[in-house]
């Protein structure tokens, strides 16, 4: 008889630890997860996108945060300052076709599309000090092209380069090593 009780308190005893371990594991779960994050998957979208095409009419698609748009006023930084894009439309901070990026890590990506681009100024002012970058231009008859910009000097694109060519749309700017 003692036997049978023993083994029907572990029985019912087991049943009712399972039970609370059962409640107690939901609750803990449900509260773990109201307490998490979603999930966040990165598209490297350009943060402040919308409000930069607004203010400066510059169109900023995607990145990976390496390379920025910046303010031209910024002062260099010994012999690196900043890569300057020049076009013919009224775009930019100040509306008079100059934009500038900061080169801030390499290997660097941006997704832009900036039309009418005639110069790409690299942003080194001593030799070797500028980032080797690479821009994807396209006109809009779809004849792309990438060059090397100048990592210390200009490099002129589409009418920059001749007044007979096409203008030109510059669609990435790539720097690496």
């Amino acid at each position: 008889m003692r036997a049978r009780k023993a083994v029907l308190f572990a029985a019912v005893a087991t049943a009712a630890i399972g039970s609370a371990g059962v409640a107690l594991g939901a609750d803990a779960n449900t509260a773990v997860a109201a307490d998490q994050q979603p999930s966040l998957v990165e598209d490297f979208s350009y943060p402040g996108a919308d409000k930069i095409l607004t203010d400066t009419g510059v169109k900023l698609i995607s990145g990976d945060g390496h390379i920025l748009f910046a303010d031209c006023s910024t002062p260099r930084n010994g012999d690196i300052g900043l890569m300057r894009v020049r076009t013919t439309d009224a775009i930019g901070t100040n509306h008079d076709g100059l934009i500038c990026f900061q080169v801030k890590a390499i290997p660097g990506v941006l997704v832009l599309k900036i039309p009418a681009v005639y110069e790409i100024r690299g942003d080194g002012y001593a030799p070797g000090a500028g980032h080797k970058v690479k821009a994807d231009l396209t006109t809009d008859a779809g004849a792309h092209s990438t060059v090397d910009v100048n990592p210390n000097g200009s490099t002129p694109v589409g009418v920059g380069a001749d007044p007979n060519n096409a203008p030109t749309t510059l669609l990435q700017l790539t720097a690496g090593s």
